[in-house]
């Protein structure tokens, strides 16, 4: 099992963080032990000192394929859900700043959080799926598919010019603007529209 993360693929995320869009989706991958125990809280990694919470649509593949067409994209996932990529985000400033890659920045384990719930796309507007962030009960992020640089379909056909799809790949879509740090303590609850996705607690 994969997990693909889409970077910059809304465009208010990307002037925050003062990066350029790019003309294609542009990816990295994240381990599978970075998916966190269900049930079990977020902690802190003590190699970092700025954590920060991106939340994201998710896509779960349903069937297997490579050099998929677009138009034929959406036979190769039926469920969306949620998730959160936690970005050392001071790593990653590092990295960066010295031009290496930044993987250990996000890959680490526990930074990824994914919903314990998948939501059947046929019961979604594809091209209009609002989500949201909770911390601390005060709403930190807002976003809806519709503003994705790149949809669904784009994403998983350029994906799959590069790697093998399989059953139970998780695609994280991109994170819109408002990421922030968090602290021992904190509570952050996620949501497709009104439906709650997902909680974490950090220590």
């Amino acid at each position: 099992m994969k997990i693909i993360c889409i970077g910059r693929n809304y465009v208010n995320h990307a002037k925050e963080l003062g990066n350029i869009i790019t003309s294609e989706p542009l990816f990295f991958l994240k381990p599978s032990s970075a998916i966190q125990p269900k049930g079990h809280p977020f902690f802190i990694p003590f190699f970092s000192n700025d954590i920060h919470y991106e939340v994201e649509l998710v896509i779960k593949i349903s069937k297997a394929g490579k050099h998929i067409e677009e138009r034929f994209a959406h036979n190769y996932y039926s469920q969306i859900g949620l998730g959160i990529d936690f970005t050392a985000r001071d790593i990653q400033q590092e990295c960066k700043e010295k031009g290496l890659p930044w993987e250990k920045a996000k890959g680490f384990d526990g930074s990824a959080q994914i919903s314990r719930i998948f939501i059947d796309k046929s019961s979604l507007d594809l091209d209009n799926i609002s989500f949201s962030l909770e911390k601390n009960s005060e709403q930190v992020q807002i976003g809806n598919s519709k503003e994705m640089c790149f949809n669904f379909d784009t994403i998983i056909a350029y994906i799959s010019k590069f790697y093998s799809l399989r059953i139970g790949d998780l695609i994280y879509t991109g994170t819109p603007e408002g990421v922030g740090p968090v602290k021992a303590g904190d509570k952050l609850i996620g949501f497709i529209g009104k439906q709650e996705m997902l909680k974490v607690l950090v220590r």
